[in-house]
């Protein structure tokens, strides 16, 4: 499609010299019938995905006094969420989204409603760990499926990667509120309200999201998926999988690094609830980065972009563990965050653009399963580091992994190009 379409939509000829203006491919995006729901919908059911581990740890430290119950029961269920979540994200590619969402939805809101009356109940500790698995496993990634409605409404359009922005700030937005959310309600009305409350928004947001049939992707059968230029490539979702997917997985350990060090940080200092405005600054960077990034028009290749924006990003987070204190921590914190949602943005448009129509979901979802291997493995390696040495080496160790990843970046760059897709006789 081009500004010469008379056809309604995104790409209409009305908004074609109105690109300049900052939050007009925002308004763009929603002018696609149904879009705001959708999109309104994900935002409130995936709120769970930044309170719901925190409230697991709220909710059993505080009923138990221990808190290495409690994080590894969180841990369990995000390692539950990352194996399961690709799985259920094929099933929905072959059987529709609303058709698997609402059966996973009901295992999770029963199994939430189980750990939190084992909790309450003062069962043995052990008989948290079922219910917190099951629940992790079963908590709907509307993240990932709301991108692939966008990837589908937009396909081809020079807005996709405004609506991917979108959601990347969206996410920002959820760990902005909700941490905070979570922890006061846990800690000011009722240990179980803030799991309850995350449980709930999930069920509701959920729902909604189901509700709107008219922007579900159509299941594309396989037969069909192979005529498709993604789909020549047979055995994986995507051939920048086998870059992509560690490359995530070691941000996610970075994120958690710098998380866990800014508290240690802020208590080495004495301000300790200082570090949740820390983290906010952070977030508010990348949410910031990443309208930006969505309102531009880009040149360079998506590759390109990404390598740029990930190295930029591993050049600020190198700089934490030098800072003297907590006015400098805070500003360099909000400069590195301006590059993260670039990052993340650029990584799953160039997942989408290599994605099997058949498997776009699923393809979609491995990054995000893929962060959360990140955080469990990374929170159990970086507590033990700044217990032993600080959280100077807590940062040192999340500068460490994110080197790592723009190493395995740059080393699988030619994987990431379009071009990489073979032929059909080389497949």
């Amino acid at each position: 499609m081009t500004g010469t379409d008379d056809a309604k939509g995104p790409v209409s000829r009305s908004s074609a010299g109105l690109l300049a203006r900052p939050l007009r491919p925002y308004a763009e995006i929603f002018r696609v019938p149904g879009a705001w729901r959708f999109s309104a919908a994900g935002v409130i059911g995936r709120m769970p995905m930044s309170m719901f581990g925190l409230g697991t740890v709220l909710l059993i430290s505080a009923a138990t006094g221990k808190y290495g119950v409690a994080g590894t029961v969180s841990a369990v269920g995000s390692l539950g969420y990352a194996f399961t979540s690709p799985r259920i994200a094929r099933l929905m590619d072959a059987r529709g989204q609303r058709r698997v969402l609402l059966p996973v939805l009901a295992v999770f809101a029963v199994s939430t409603a189980v750990l939190i009356v084992a909790v309450q109940l003062d069962l043995p500790t052990w008989a948290f760990f079922v219910p917190g698995a099951i629940a992790g496993a079963a908590m709907p990634s509307l993240g990932t499926l709301v991108r692939a409605r966008w990837s589908v409404l937009l396909a081809g359009s020079p807005w996709l990667h405004a609506a991917f922005s979108f959601e990347s700030v969206a996410d920002e937005l959820c760990f902005v509120i909700g941490p905070a959310a979570v922890t006061l309600l846990a800690t000011e009305v009722f240990p179980a309200s803030g799991v309850g409350m995350a449980a709930l928004l999930c069920v509701l947001g959920t729902l909604w999201f189901a509700a709107q049939r008219g922007t579900e992707p159509v299941v594309v059968p396989p037969e069909r998926a192979a005529t498709g230029k993604a789909a020549r490539v047979r055995g994986a979702a995507a051939p920048g999988l086998v870059v992509l997917a560690p490359v995530y997985v070691l941000l996610g350990a970075m994120f958690v690094s710098i998380d866990l060090s800014t508290v240690a940080f802020a208590q080495h200092f004495g301000h300790k609830p200082l570090a949740g405005f820390i983290l906010g600054t952070y977030a508010f960077g990348s949410a910031t980065g990443g309208l930006w990034y969505g309102s531009r028009q880009w040149r360079a290749s998506g590759e390109k972009r990404f390598a740029l924006s990930l190295t930029l990003t591993v050049l600020g987070v190198a700089t934490f563990w030098a800072q003297p204190n907590l006015v400098t921590l805070t500003c360099g914190i909000y400069l590195c965050g301006l590059t993260i949602a670039p990052t993340l943005i650029a990584g799953f448009s160039l997942l989408e653009a290599q994605a099997k129509p058949s498997r776009r979901t699923e393809a979609i979802s491995w990054l995000s399963s893929g962060i959360s291997v990140g955080l469990a493995a990374g929170a159990s390696v970086v507590g033990f580091v700044i217990d032993a040495y600080g959280p100077r080496f807590g940062y040192a160790f999340a500068a460490l992994c994110g080197a790592a990843s723009a190493a395995t970046c740059l080393a699988g760059l030619r994987r990431l190009r379009p071009a990489a897709v073979p032929a059909p006789d080389e497949a």
